[in-house]
């Protein structure tokens, strides 16, 4: 008996193999390679702080004298705030904050010194990025993150109550004053640079990165196509060594902060 041979057809002519009906994958965008820059050294912002304190200790001193006139630049908040007239904290220092994740993972905040530079803290809370935004979209939201505080002797030999803030492990986390687990700090992976590199030149967004940019990369299900974010500046306040906020600012700097972020050390 003879040997089965194909009947050869349109789509396989002169009876080629049937693999040449299958298209070769496409293939993805490459990667971009990571120029970010790196934040300052902690080194330097420890003698940078010491210079400051050295700085209002001086003032501190000197006598205090009223002034004739008031500066109407600056309009006080009915806390007691002041604030400029541009909605924006008086005396608080610019911060780039990023909230990224798939629909269905948890959602991760970047904060970044610049849009270019490699992220200070990335925190990843017990949420998901998908009803993280939806919550976004409904109303104000804020986060309250809160830590305690070493007991005395909890750390000896290693400098009681020297870590910084934003250095801490673990958060208990709020949303508008829900409890939704906990929040924990991590090291940048791969893709975290990688997605803090494809938006260095965006300063204020929302919107998606498909996976072929992302290089394949992302959480398994029908909801891992796209990679969502948002990105906004912050005001950073530093209210002492054991609380810190984080707000918002929005781009027509008519209405308050939609996102106010707080570090509380207790």
């Amino acid at each position: 008996m003879l040997p089965y041979s194909r009947t050869p057809t349109p789509r396989t002519p002169g009876g080629a193999a049937a693999t040449t009906d299958l298209l070769p994958p496409s293939p993805h965008t490459p990667r971009p390679a990571i120029t970010l820059t790196a934040p300052p050294s902690k080194k330097k912002r420890r003698g940078a702080a010491r210079s400051l304190r050295a700085i209002r200790a001086l003032f501190r001193s000197l006598p205090i004298l009223a002034p004739a006139c008031r500066f109407h630049g600056v309009i006080r908040a009915p806390g007691g705030a002041s604030r400029m007239h541009d909605g924006h904290v008086s005396g608080a220092s610019r911060t780039t904050g990023t909230l990224f994740g798939h629909r269905n993972a948890r959602v991760t905040l970047a904060v970044q010194e610049t849009p270019g530079s490699v992220p200070i803290l990335l925190l990843e809370l017990a949420m998901q990025t998908g009803r993280f935004m939806q919550e976004m979209g409904a109303e104000h939201l804020r986060v309250a993150l809160e830590c305690e505080k070493k007991p005395p002797g909890a750390a000896a030999g290693a400098g009681i109550g020297r870590t910084r803030l934003l250095d801490e492990p673990l958060w208990t986390a709020y949303v508008n004053g829900r409890k939704i687990g906990y929040a924990v700090r991590r090291e940048p992976t791969e893709v975290d640079l990688t997605v803090m590199q494809l938006l260095r030149t965006v300063s204020v967004g929302a919107g998606v990165l498909p996976t072929d940019i992302m290089g394949g990369h992302g959480a398994e299900g029908q909801d891992a196509a796209n990679l969502a974010y948002m990105r906004a500046r912050f005001d950073r306040v530093v209210g002492s060594r054991d609380s810190e906020s984080f707000y918002m600012l929005n781009p027509d700097g008519n209405n308050g902060p939609e996102l106010s972020i707080f570090f509380i050390r207790i």
